[in-house]
């Protein structure tokens, strides 16, 4: 988040739309921005981003999606590059419920295309959760279209931005009281061919373990008396670390069960 991934930014979105002042951006985004930490810089560069792109949110975000690099398919390949799209996640995040700027129309199905395609290139996991939070019952609609995506990076975003308590992301308090609308999205991708997606599972039902403990154990408990491959057993595991180290007899003994000979 400097001069170089702003001018960076400024051309990607001329490239795609002769109309935007990359000039003048750069030097508004730029302006007392040294100061800010990384996630304070993202959205204040995408505050910039309103300011300069078109005043209505379906083409904003429109450019923004036209100007993003080809689709990630493999995982891995991008590494601390994908930061280069954190104002984009804000920007989405932040405007992408604001029917105002939208003319008073809907912005919802352009900002859920939007996040699919970012999640290609960076992450969504933080930018769905204003949507999970403000809009549930729809947004977990789309999230189920989703769970059968052929790109592995759409689907980890059904599972790691549904988590209850996402480092980084803000806490979707609903889920931490009542977790039973995100079991569903767990169950359909616990045997996913991606350990990518698979360690998601893990991460969101070890969330769950550390406030419903019960509901974590017994969904462990039945994968395995289901007949848990190699790769589920290693989810269970890793779900249940958290009590296992802390000695919790149960966790020991699901750890136990789900060891692999």
């Amino acid at each position: 988040m400097n001069r170089e991934s702003v001018e960076c930014l400024a051309q990607n979105i001329h490239y795609v739309d002769k109309t935007f002042p990359a000039e003048e951006f750069c030097r508004h985004a730029l302006t007392d921005i040294e100061p800010l930490e990384l996630m304070q810089r993202a959205q204040y560069i995408a505050k910039s981003l309103k300011k300069f792109l078109p005043g209505n949110y379906n083409q904003a975000v429109s450019v923004l999606v036209e100007s993003l690099t080809p689709a990630e398919t493999e995982v891995g390949s991008l590494g601390l590059a994908g930061f280069f799209y954190l104002p984009h996640s804000f920007f989405i995040a932040d405007y992408g419920l604001d029917q105002s700027y939208n003319n008073g129309e809907d912005p919802f199905k352009v900002s859920m295309n939007a996040l699919r395609e970012l999640t290609m290139r960076f992450t969504a996991e933080f930018a769905i959760r204003p949507f999970l939070i403000h809009q549930q019952e729809r947004t977990l609609a789309q999230v189920n279209e989703w769970l059968s995506d052929p790109n592995p990076h759409v689907r980890r975003l059904c599972s790691e931005g549904t988590r209850p308590k996402l480092p980084w992301g803000k806490r979707i308090q609903s889920f931490i009281a009542n977790p039973e609308p995100t079991l569903p999205i767990l169950e359909f991708l616990k045997n996913d061919e991606s350990l990518y997606v698979r360690r998601s599972v893990a991460n969101h039902l070890g969330d769950i373990a550390k406030d419903h403990p019960e509901i974590a154990f017994s969904t462990c408990e039945r994968w395995l008396l289901e007949g848990a491959s190699k790769e589920l057993k290693w989810v269970v595991r890793h779900a249940v670390r958290y009590h296992a180290k802390r000695g919790d007899a149960r966790a020991l003994e699901i750890r136990l069960k789900a060891k692999v000979n």
